[in-house]
């Protein structure tokens, strides 16, 4: 079976490394991204299984990101996991666009790992 690969854009170093190593360590082909410039160009090229986003992103709004990609007919279809240390499942949607899932920072590995692979089988 083919590698699934995963999209994560997310500002902080740290939690970026951490998500990346876990991911691989399950054997996922992971890209992230430190800010939201260039994102449907890069979902295009990457065409990921799951998106990882977080909310608060230096150059731009996940939200905005994740209306986007929803809009877009190419990539409305890829399950988006949001997470945030700012807002919670209830009060995060803008223009009432809801990713397929969304997770508060700071969050439990073995949680990470249960809605991704939930995301994927969807």
């Amino acid at each position: 079976m083919a590698k699934k690969n995963i999209l994560v854009i997310e500002d902080n170093h740290a939690i970026l490394d951490v998500i990346t190593l876990i991911l691989e360590s399950e054997a996922f082909n992971v890209d992230g991204l430190n800010k939201g410039s260039d994102f449907i160009d890069h979902v295009h090229q990457l065409k990921p299984d799951v998106i990882i986003m977080d909310i608060m992103l230096p150059d731009t709004d996940g939200r905005v990101l994740l209306k986007e990609l929803k809009d877009t007919p190419t990539t409305q279809h890829i399950p988006v996991l949001m997470i945030s240390a700012r807002y919670n499942a209830g009060n995060y949607a803008i223009d009432d666009v809801l990713a397929d899932d969304f997770m508060a920072k700071p969050f439990n590995i073995d949680e990470l790992m249960d809605k991704i692979y939930a995301l994927l089988k969807k």
